[in-house]
C-alpha cells in the first residue's frame, strides 16, 4: 500500500481500481480535523488520474469504514474552531462527490454521524451483514449537518427526520429496505459484494460513467426542467470521446455473430 499521508493509503489493480484505506485513526477510524484533511488530499490528488476507473472507500479497522467524528476534538471547539471543523469534513465529502470516477463505500461495522455522511456522498454503498447506521449528534448535543441533507434524497424526508432527531440505530437489511445502501453482503462475502459491483462498472464506458456521475451530481440539486436540459447538452458531449461510436459497434458487431 502507497501512503499519501500517515492516513490515506491506496492500492491500485491493473483495471484502474483504487482501494483507498483510511490509516491510523483508531480502531473505529474516527474522523478527527487531521484525519480527514488526510483523506480528503488523497481524494483530490487522485482526481488529476483519469486511468482510475472506480475507487473503494474502506477504513483500516473491520469494525467500521468510518465510526464518526472525532467527540474528543469536538468536545474543546467553540463557535469558531466548530465552524472550521465541520467545514473540513464538509470539504471531504464534496471531494467524493466531485471525484470523476464512482465512488464506493465499503461499509462493515458501524457507520455513525460523520461517517454515514461520507458514505450518503459515495456514489454507492455496500455493506456488511452486521452493519450498523444511525445519526447520534443530537445525543451529544450537536445538529446533524453538511451532507446529512442527502439523507432526505437517499431515503425520503420522513425516516431522515427520523434518524436525525430520534438518533436511534439502524441495522443493515433496514438500511437495505429504506435505500440507504445498495446491497448487503452475506456473513463473510462483503469483499465479494464490493467487487461485484466494481465488475459491473468496469463494464460500462469510462468516459460515459464520467458524465453520468457528473449528470447525477446536477439531478440532486436542479429542478426537472434544467434537469432534461442539462442531460440534452451532456449526450452530445458525450460523442467527442468517440466511446459511444466504438462500444455501440463493438455491441452491432457481436450481434453478427
Amino acid at each position: 500500500m502507497e501512503m499519501l499521508s500517515p492516513h490515506c493509503g491506496v492500492d491500485r489493480d491493473s483495471r484502474g481500481v483504487v482501494r483507498l484505506t483510511i490509516c491510523n485513526a483508531g480502531s473505529l477510524n474516527i474522523l478527527s480535523s487531521a484525519v480527514t484533511d488526510g483523506i480528503r488530499a488523497g481524494f483530490e490528488r487522485l482526481a488529476r488520474d483519469r486511468d482510475i476507473r472506480a475507487v473503494i472507500l474502506a477504513g483500516q479497522s473491520e469494525k467500521s469504514m468510518i465510526g464518526g467524528a472525532d467527540i474528543r476534538e469536538m468536545a474543546r471547539l467553540d463557535q469558531k474552531s466548530a465552524e472550521a471543523f465541520i467545514t473540513r469534513l464538509r470539504d471531504l465529502c464534496e471531494a467524493m462527490r466531485h471525484f470523476p470516477a464512482p465512488v464506493i463505500a465499503r461499509l462493515p461495522g458501524w457507520c455513525l454521524g460523520g461517517g454515514l455522511e461520507v458514505a450518503a456522498a459515495c456514489d454507492f454503498r455496500i455493506a456488511a451483514h452486521d452493519a450498523m447506521f444511525g445519526m447520534p449528534e443530537v445525543k451529544v448535543g450537536i445538529p446533524s449537518v453538511i451532507h446529512a441533507a442527502l439523507l432526505p434524497r437517499l431515503i425520503g424526508q420522513g425516516r431522515a427526520r427520523w434518524l436525525v432527531m430520534s438518533a436511534e440505530n439502524i441495522d443493515a437489511p433496514t438500511a437495505l429496505a429504506w435505500g440507504l445502501v445498495d446491497a448487503v453482503a452475506k456473513p463473510g462475502d462483503l469483499d465479494q459484494a464490493v467487487e461485484h459491483t466494481v465488475k459491473a462498472l468496469l463494464e460500462c464506458g469510462a468516459e460515459a460513467l464520467r458524465i453520468q456521475k457528473e449528470l447525477c451530481r446536477g439531478w440532486e440539486e436542479l429542478p426537472l426542467t434544467e434537469s432534461v436540459s442539462l442531460s440534452v447538452a451532456a449526450f452530445g458531449k458525450s460523442f467527442q470521446s468517440g466511446e459511444p461510436q466504438r462500444m455501440m459497434q463493438g455491441f452491432l458487431d457481436r450481434k453478427k455473430k
